[in-house]
């Protein structure tokens, strides 16, 4: 089933690279961070193309809950724990400036923007809400606790930001993607010194973005052990009870937002390549809280989670000159990619950002998190089973439900017939 943003929505089609070609910035990856960039870049007045393997936004565009808001779970004080109240209080600043950005672009595009407020709350675990508003007061960020909402089910309590938003993010896209310069069906298959080979083009360019949902070009960044990839599932259906906020629970096995008639229902996250309950436990959970309705849209979709909680955003590595990288979301696409074209964009004109040090992906990879991910991997490569991934050669675990074969090591993902759906591979197995 595809997911609620692609009823009815007709996208602007590009034109195949056909031809040698060159520009001062090449943007690989035709999601929203790669059509941001572009958008960002055709604003400053910058030389640039964007290439995209298929057709723009139908990956992990298309299969977001579309929440904007600066409130990505107990991010804060995480981040005042490993990094210091300067650096949380930045991230809170640069996702703020994102909502704003967002409210300023779409006044004059219809993709049934609406400001609303966003809560995260938790059904027992009082501590945790108060732990995290305790360390939002630090930062003096305005909040609110609560012990109240609109779902239809008790909770120990929650946190309440206000003026945050939600939209139709392929609305906005189309929109803004149609008078960029965009080929479609323009597969980057290597990449050389200041240039892009695809199967029918090269592209010589001073700067090269990588906008790819999960960097490909291993030879750099060492982004294979620096993040690994979750999944999560939504279903959608018309409901009578009128949700008008964002919610989403503590363990992020429940997410709930409104469009429309519908609501949205997301979460069950899992490592990808292990079991979960997916959008059967989703089922059960909208029949005990909202029965009614048969489910009209039925979704998964991957997450890059990097090893701090912040995405990577700036030079892809301390090796690699003028070649940058927007990746890492950890959940929260929409305004990680708006800071992050931002960000890239003042980055190549030269102009101070004052957010550069806090996304450089060139901070510490000495996290907790890079063990179990290279755990992973090397017990993964061990084994002697097959298909292996065409990416690093892990070992693919099938999804019965998808019908895909899925890597547990880097979440790279194939059609049953062995086409590549979803990177860091760029091979089919066959």
């Amino acid at each position: 089933m595809k997911s609620i943003w692609e009823n009815d929505i007709e996208f602007p089609q590009f034109p195949t690279l056909n031809c040698d070609t060159e520009c001062d910035v090449l943007i690989i990856g035709g999601g929203i961070a790669g059509i941001l960039c572009a958008y960002m870049l055709n604003s400053a007045g910058v030389d640039y193309i964007l290439l995209e393997s298929d057709r723009i936004c139908n990956k992990a565009t298309s299969l977001t809950t579309a929440k904007i808001t600066s409130l990505h779970g107990f991010i804060y004080s995480r981040l005042i724990k490993e990094f210091g109240i300067d650096i949380a209080r930045l991230y809170y600043e640069a996702n703020e400036e994102a909502i704003a950005e967002y409210k300023k672009i779409v006044k004059n595009i219809d993709c049934d923007f609406e400001i609303c407020d966003s809560y995260i709350y938790s059904i027992s675990d009082t501590i945790k809400i108060q732990k995290e508003y305790d360390a939002l007061k630090k930062l003096n960020i305005k909040c609110e606790l609560t012990k109240t909402c609109e779902l239809p089910f008790k909770i120990a309590g929650a946190i309440k930001f206000s003026s945050q938003a939600s939209f139709n993010p392929l609305k906005f896209l189309s929109e803004i993607a149609k008078d960029l310069k965009i080929y479609e069906h323009s597969q980057v298959k290597k990449i050389g010194k200041n240039f892009a080979y695809t199967d029918k083009a090269q592209v010589k360019a001073n700067k090269i973005i990588f906008a790819t949902h999960f960097p490909f070009w291993d030879l750099h960044g060492f982004y294979f052990a620096k993040m690994y990839q979750e999944k999560s599932y939504a279903i959608a259906f018309k409901s009578t009870k009128k949700i008008k906020n964002m919610y989403i629970d503590d363990m992020s096995e429940l997410s709930v937002r409104r469009y429309n008639d519908y609501l949205i229902l997301g979460g069950q996250k899992h490592r990808t390549g292990k079991k979960s309950g997916g959008w059967e436990e989703l089922t059960s959970l909208k029949e005990k809280y909202f029965p009614g309705n048969e489910i009209e849209y039925r979704w998964a979709t991957e997450d890059t989670i990097t090893l701090d909680g912040v995405p990577y955003i700036g030079k892809y590595s301390a090796f690699s000159k003028d070649t940058y990288v927007i990746t890492g979301f950890n959940k929260w696409g929409m305004t990680s990619s708006m800071i992050g074209a931002k960000l890239l964009c003042d980055i190549i004109i030269g102009k101070e950002n004052k957010y550069e040090k806090l996304f450089s992906p060139q901070r510490s990879i000495l996290r907790k998190q890079l063990f179990v991910n290279l755990f992973e991997t090397t017990t993964n490569l061990l084994s002697f089973s097959v298909p292996r991934c065409t990416h690093l050669g892990c070992k693919l675990v099938w999804n019965k439900n998808e019908r895909t074969w899925d890597c547990p090591c880097h979440g790279s993902k194939f059609a049953e017939n062995g086409s590549v759906l979803n990177g860091p591979a760029n091979k089919n197995l066959n």
